[in-house]
């Protein structure tokens, strides 16, 4: 046993930065679904289906963070809208030791991108329970939209359009 007094914590290395999710959920959710059951039982070709997305922060606390993944989603036949999903996904992450030149991208890229997969199902889900094959959305570049937002940074709440999965 050492007799120095450092009881080991000479040389000990600092905190290790990280995040932690303290909680997430659905802050707002909409279905629409104007058409029923005319549009359930057509069987037409492809629908357009659109996406955007948004990745809005907000400050809880000191080290929290409140992170809003908005996901928006409509197909449409022709002149008719089949369904209508809106979809802000939520979280709220912790950041320890985070140095202040990364907090951005960690807010903007590593936050959303933990959110997505919840949020993915929901939006399958909601497509699926409204009588439509369930959208799969693809995965999203958070990065891409990170970049987008630094050269605008005057836009309120950035939005790409992600095409929805083939499956």
């Amino acid at each position: 046993m050492a007799e120095d007094g450092s009881n080991g914590q000479e040389g000990a290395a600092p905190p290790q930065p990280g995040v932690s999710v303290i909680a997430q959920y659905v802050k707002d959710l909409s279905f629409e679904n104007p058409g029923a059951p005319a549009t359930l039982t057509q069987q037409g070709g492809s629908p357009n289906i659109s996406v955007s997305v948004g990745v809005q922060p907000r400050p809880v606390s000191d080290t929290d963070i409140e992170i809003e993944l908005r996901l928006d989603a409509r197909a449409i036949d022709g002149e008719t809208t089949l369904f209508a999903i809106e979809l802000v996904y939520a979280g709220v992450f912790r950041l320890i030791n985070v140095t202040q030149e990364t907090v951005n991208p960690i807010m903007l890229i590593e936050c959303p991108r933990l959110l997505f997969p919840f949020a993915r199902r929901i939006i399958a889900d909601a497509s699926r329970d409204g009588g439509f094959p369930p959208l799969l959305l693809d995965p999203i570049d958070f990065v891409a939209l990170y970049r987008q937002r630094m050269v605008n940074p005057g836009a309120a709440a950035p939005a790409a359009e992600a095409p929805p999965s083939t499956n």
